[in-house]
């Protein structure tokens, strides 16, 4: 009885021993769709960033893209899959500069605070807004949610957008190594002894 019982708790120490090794060596999940590029810092982008406009690490659909020219084919921007009706949130401090619809798709605009003249503005689309232009956000306060409709993503999207004046920059850039790199937490199992 003592015997068999002896190999039931080693086969659950080996079986607890191989789970918790798997699941430490197995990589984590994809953060970059298949073809997208990780980001490269743009050292004229502050890291002022404290949060991820949807989720706590959303999968990037599409990468930044500078065009080679000012009306050059490219992506302006960084898709973020997010589902209807998920709430958007602004990374970084500032201000509601736009908050409507831009070619029948709602737009939210914020100009971050200390970022210079002219400020930075991050844009988020398609996003029904929950501010007014002109009232002050703090990162990761939520500023509208994703839109049924609008996005250019073949599944559910928010493009999120960063400029300085006229020109477009990586919005990832203003995400700290720490926020931009930071993978899922893991939940291993936990067995009983007998």
């Amino acid at each position: 009885m003592r015997a068999k019982r002896c190999v039931r708790v080693c086969t659950r120490l080996i079986l607890l021993l191989v789970v918790t090794v798997t699941a430490l060596l197995a990589p984590p999940p994809p953060l970059f769709a298949a073809g997208a590029a990780p980001p490269v810092p743009d050292a004229t982008v502050p890291t002022v960033g404290r949060a991820w406009p949807v989720g706590s690490h959303p999968r990037i659909l599409r990468g930044w893209e500078p065009p080679a020219s000012a009306y050059g084919p490219g992506h302006r921007g960084v898709d973020l899959a997010a589902p209807p009706g998920t709430p958007v949130r602004a990374v970084a401090a500032g201000r509601v500069s736009f908050a409507g619809r831009v070619a029948g798709k709602g737009v939210v605009s914020v100009e971050l605070t200390g970022t210079g003249e002219p400020p930075l503005r991050t844009t988020y689309e398609p996003v029904t807004a929950t501010l007014e232009e002109g009232e002050e956000v703090e990162p990761g306060e939520v500023i509208g949610t994703v839109d049924t409709t609008g996005s250019h993503c073949t599944a559910s999207c928010v493009h999120w957008g960063l400029r300085r004046g006229d020109t477009y920059l990586n919005p990832l850039s203003l995400l700290p190594p720490w926020l931009l790199h930071r993978g899922p937490s893991r939940l291993l199992p936990v067995y009983g002894a007998a």
